[in-house]
């Protein structure tokens, strides 16, 4: 009997129906994942690329040209009344107005040129020799005759809806009644009147002598009726005048003549009106073509025969407290200019030139937003619409209306991102104030302090954030015992989960006067609690062994709470008698006139401990994560060695972990400058390009929070807040692709070890 040795080894079907229907259901499933991978990660791309072209979308009307075209052409009407003084519009562009050098007034059709109503000569018993505007705004006008009287006049469109149709009626008013005021006692051949709730001034300038006239106006008390009472003095004769203006506030005359010689004089004495000044507007030979007032009646515009156009306005000198009439920017065309005219809503103005072109700019920007040629070169007379959207011209041919396209004009690049000299201001400034109360005001849409305050409150932030964050996540991955990092790390996470809204709210609201209350304080736990630390490390270092041993390695950080406790105690209750020994009492005070140092309650230092805080949770875990995730076999290959944990820690772990530490840093960067509501609640909220640790600042993140819900749809203010979100989003974009950069250079550089 044998037994017999072989064992036949069972046959493996890896061809089972069941085997390949897992094959198929696992192949089918790595597929899905992998398409879906795919479409995530492309969708995720797509979105970040449709809100950038959304963003630019939005922007880009900002910087596209105006465009001009040609409405409604006819001959002039009511042409037997003389030639046209001035043209204007009433607010839908429907109805036109000519004064002629008859006297006359004369309302048409915008559309077709058909005259509607015409006040003939509203003097038959002089002839006018003058004639002035006080604003295209107030729509007052006055004519100037040969027998030394003005007529006052304003005209006026008033709507009614007769049967459901709208209906604009033109009417002339007389504000100072139908008789004319006794101005000179000399045929007038210039005048300007400036007019004010108080009182009205006229100044009248005759062959070889001038004259001011005020009317004060007085409210009866027992009628309440405005009571008028005039009063005339001479003025200085200046010789060759060729224009006259009165500032807005009757404050000052200006007189120049075509030469380019201006005479400023001062008003405010009426009984001795004195020469405040002598300025030459140009010194190239050039003559005199206009001068009149920009919106708000602040800056004059002054145009000459060299095709330039020069703004200025008054300048207080800090030396003598004295305002100075004051040379701020030009523009200039190739020939000689023979018009210019104002927007009445905007700080923009149009010039014609000899050649029939007509140049439309921005007088703060000094944008040109068109040039083009729409007369033979005869044209006279040009005026904008109220909206600044019609531009009637006058040439030889007849009156032309044209529609224009000009939405933006105040926005240019060298404004945005420049300095720039507003009306009122000693020099040029990064200005970002976008609205006020009254309506001539000059919006200002500089995102240079925005940038500035965003990189601000960053820097502060990332100050204190990252050096404890980094360190903490040292010692908590690499010396902190693994039962105590179990419990420290949640903790430090859940900071995270605090809405910020809460953080600003007790940042603003309590963090910030707690702190002004207790300055001292807060610089002397700046200062006493590192020292602190750092000697009781030293001091428990020294101990015998037999004492440091009772706490086991890795729970000697819970000894620093109470020292930590004990330290900021100490620092609160030392406050008053620090600010008494070397503040005078006052430390605010001390840094406010002592350091000339501005202090403002919500302040940079105030956003860097309050952001600083929201940040850490983002820096300390992917650092503790990054340095957690080291080898140990490196380490232990390191001390194996004969290295210290000190050694070990800076020359091997830090520089394997430095991809991720990087990161942390970059991605707790891009928290700080997207941050919106603890800057909000906690700077002031003062766009102020000042690095003062003592000052507030305005971010990007917090202007669009703020202003986004009051601006108008498609208006400047509207897309220039898309262009700040359009700089916040390139700006996190550089921000990112230098740390993946960077990142990935460290991790070929360190991937080795």
């Amino acid at each position: 009997m044998t037994k017999s040795t072989d064992h036949q080894m069972p046959e493996l079907d890896f061809n089972t129906p069941a085997l390949k229907r897992h094959r198929k259901i696992r192949a089918l499933k790595d597929r899905m994942a992998s398409m879906g991978i795919a479409v995530g990660g492309n969708s995720v791309i797509l979105a970040v690329l449709l809100i950038c072209f959304y963003l630019l979308y939005e922007v880009m009307p900002l910087f596209s040209g105006a465009s001009i075209e040609q409405q409604a052409s006819y001959a002039v009407p009511a042409e037997e009344q003389g030639d046209s003084l001035y043209l204007s519009a009433e607010e839908q562009s429907e109805i036109g107005m000519r004064v002629t050098s008859l006297g006359s007034i004369v309302f048409f059709s915008i559309a077709d040129g058909s005259v509607i109503n015409t006040v003939e000569n509203l003097r038959t018993d002089a002839k006018v020799t003058a004639f002035a505007v006080e604003s295209d705004t107030s729509r007052l006008v006055a004519f100037g005759y040969d027998d030394g009287k003005a007529l006052i006049v304003k005209h006026d469109y008033r709507t009614s809806y007769p049967d459901g149709k709208r209906k604009i009626t033109a009417v002339v008013e007389y504000p100072y009644g139908e008789e004319p005021i006794d101005v000179a006692d000399f045929p007038i051949n210039k005048m300007s009147l400036r007019d004010g709730s108080d009182s009205l001034t006229v100044v009248a300038i005759g062959d070889s002598q001038s004259a001011i006239t005020k009317v004060s106006k007085d409210v009866n008390f027992i009628t309440e009726e405005v009571e008028l009472s005039e009063q005339r003095t001479a003025l200085p004769f200046v010789a060759d005048t060729a224009s006259v203006l009165i500032s807005g506030d009757q404050r000052y005359l200006y007189v120049a003549t075509r030469s380019g010689q201006l005479s400023e004089f001062d008003l405010r004495d009426f009984d001795n009106i004195t020469l405040k000044d002598n300025i030459s507007l140009f010194n190239d030979g050039a003559k005199l073509v206009s001068m009149s007032y920009l919106l708000g009646q602040s800056s004059i515009m002054v145009a000459d025969s060299s095709g330039r156009v020069s703004q200025w306005f008054n300048v207080r000198d800090n030396a003598t407290n004295e305002e100075h009439l004051t040379f701020i920017r030009d523009v200039k065309q190739p020939v000689a200019l023979v018009g210019l005219a104002m927007e009445q809503r905007r700080k923009g103005f149009a010039t014609l030139d000899e050649r029939g072109i007509v140049a439309i700019y921005n007088a703060t920007s000094t944008r040109q937003v068109v040039d083009e040629k729409l007369t033979d070169g005869t044209a006279r007379l040009i005026s904008f619409s109220p909206r600044a959207n019609g531009l009637l011209l006058e040439d030889s041919k007849g009156l032309h209306f044209f529609y224009v396209d000009n939405e933006h004009p105040e926005v240019s690049w060298s404004s945005i991102w420049g300095k720039v000299w507003y009306e009122g201001y000693q020099e040029p400034t990064y200005t970002w104030q976008s609205s006020a109360a009254n309506n001539d005001f000059e919006p200002k849409y500089s995102l240079t302090p925005l940038a500035f305050g965003t990189l601000k409150a960053a820097f502060y932030a990332m100050l204190m954030a990252v050096p404890l964050a980094i360190c903490g996540a040292i010692y908590t991955a690499y010396f902190m015992a693994p039962a105590l990092r179990r419990k420290i790390k949640p903790i430090i996470e859940l900071m995270e989960a605090l809405p910020t809204v809460i953080l600003g709210f007790l940042a603003g609201l309590f963090f910030a006067p707690f702190m002004e209350e207790n300055l001292a304080a807060t610089f002397s736990i700046l200062l006493i609690l590192p020292v602190g630390i750092l000697l009781f490390a030293y001091l428990w270092s020294r101990l015998p062994q037999n004492i440091s041993w009772l706490v086991p390695e890795g729970w000697q950080p819970l000894l620093l709470i109470p020292v930590i406790v004990l330290l900021a105690w100490l620092c609160l209750a030392l406050s008053p008698v620090i600010e008494l020994s070397f503040f005078d009492g006052n430390i605010r005070g001390w840094i406010t006139n002592d350091l000339g140092i501005t202090f403002d309650q919500r302040n940079a230092l105030v956003v860097g401990f309050a952001m600083g805080f929201a940040v850490i949770p983002t820096i300390f875990s992917i650092t503790e994560d990054a340095i957690f995730s080291v080898p140990k076999s490196l380490t232990q290959g390191s001390l194996a060695l004969g290295a210290t944990y000190w050694q070990t820690m800076t020359r091997v772990v830090l520089p394997t972990a430095s991809p991720g530490i990087f990161s942390a840093v970059m991605i707790g960067m891009g928290r700080a400058v997207g941050e919106t509501m603890i800057v909000l609640m906690a700077t002031g909220n003062t766009p102020i390009m000042d690095f003062n640790i003592f000052e507030g600042m305005r971010t990007l993140a917090a202007n669009l929070a703020v202003e986004v819900p009051e601006s108008a749809v498609g208006s400047s203010h509207y897309r220039v807040l898309f262009l700040a979100a359009f700089v916040l989003f390139i700006f996190t974009f550089v921000v990112n692709t230098i740390a993946e950069t960077v990142r990935q250079h460290l991790r070929k550089k360190y991937g080795s070890l």
